[in-house]
């Protein structure tokens, strides 16, 4: 079994340029949080207190171009503590990449992700540490129990349960991005071409050793949640076309059915009119066949174009995010 200071010294033989002490960096992904950056802070301050004879903490905010003054608090913040490092980008780049732009700029041995909205207790990063110091390589918050509408709590189990089930690799469900994820995992994320990152099935699918922790998620303190219906709905979908090609067999399964079924039709209405010459021509259910055969078609049409719409967006290798201000980083330090 690993401990964290064997794990630490073997960190520092393979790179002397390491911080003597074990650094473990905080993630948090931020877009207009001002209101919950204080209380933060402070569980965080706190955090490193008790953490102060095991390791290190950096906490390293990527602002996914806020329109309030979470930025400013941030620069203040910073003045005040090193240990804060942030970066903020040129604009809005999506809450995923927010998060793989956040991993390649910390330094630690491992990185906690964490929301500013402290719906997920940073005060789990002890019982992390002591799995990853068993030699676990991912380990993941797993939401027992949150706080929520009947209707939207159940519609994201539903949402888990379908990514999950038509995923090429197995998913782990009521698993959201809080997680404390090892520097090996980090570096092989950075070799994934996605112009649409889903981290949870990214890091589920590089394999490693990994396993969920049960918590209770609070309720939101302060500020707006940024991730409503249509947001988790478009996060779904990026599950379902990243990590499936089961859309794509359905295109397949829908021809072959379609065609066998017009056959049959075909010869249902052949033999009818064998044996019953006298019936009129059903104007209405050609009508019906061709409508249900255009939207079908266009349905099939669309799911084509999704795949090519990201295969289109990787071949453009764009940036992940551009940072255009930071805090607290060398030149030499800032990536994208």
């Amino acid at each position: 079994m690993l401990k964290l200071e064997s794990v630490a010294n073997e960190i520092m033989r393979s790179d002397p340029a390491v911080h003597r002490r074990l650094l473990i960096s905080i993630a948090i992904p931020v877009l207009n949080e001002a209101e919950n950056l204080h209380a933060l802070y402070a569980r965080l301050d706190l955090l490193s207190k008790k953490l102060a004879a095991r390791c290190d903490l950096e906490f390293v905010f990527s602002d996914n171009h806020s329109t309030d003054h979470t930025w400013e608090m941030l620069t203040d913040m910073a003045a005040a503590d090193p240990r804060i490092r942030a970066i903020r980008f040129s604009k809005n780049v999506g809450f995923q990449r927010s998060i793989l732009a956040n991993y390649m700029h910390t330094r630690g041995a491992a990185v906690l992700q964490i929301d500013a909205d402290l719906q997920d207790p940073p005060e789990l990063l002890e019982q992390f540490l002591d799995l990853w110091e068993q030699g676990y390589h991912v380990v993941y918050g797993v939401r027992a129990k949150r706080r929520e509408g009947a209707f939207i709590n159940g519609f994201r189990k539903f949402g888990y349960w379908v990514v999950d089930r038509v995923s090429e690799h197995p998913i782990p469900r009521d698993a959201g991005d809080f997680r404390l994820v090892d520097r090996r995992v980090i570096n092989a994320l950075q070799k994934i071409r996605s112009s649409n990152p889903y981290l949870r099935g990214q890091i589920a699918g590089l394999g490693f050793r990994q396993i969920g922790v049960p918590y209770e998620r609070a309720a939101r303190v302060a500020g707006e949640s940024k991730f409503g219906l249509m947001q988790v709905i478009r996060l779904g979908m990026t599950g379902v076309f990243n990590h499936s090609v089961m859309p794509l067999r359905l295109a397949t399964w829908s021809g072959v059915t379609l065609l066998a079924l017009s056959l049959v039709g075909a010869l249902y209405y052949l033999i009818l009119r064998l044996f019953h010459p006298e019936l009129p021509r059903g104007l209405a259910s050609i009508h019906i066949l061709v409508l249900f055969g255009i939207g079908l078609q266009s349905l099939l049409l669309g799911i084509v174009g999704e795949y090519l719409q990201r295969i289109y967006l990787v071949l453009r290798s764009e940036p992940t995010a551009i940072v255009e201000q930071a805090l607290n980083f060398a030149n030499e330090e800032l990536k994208l």
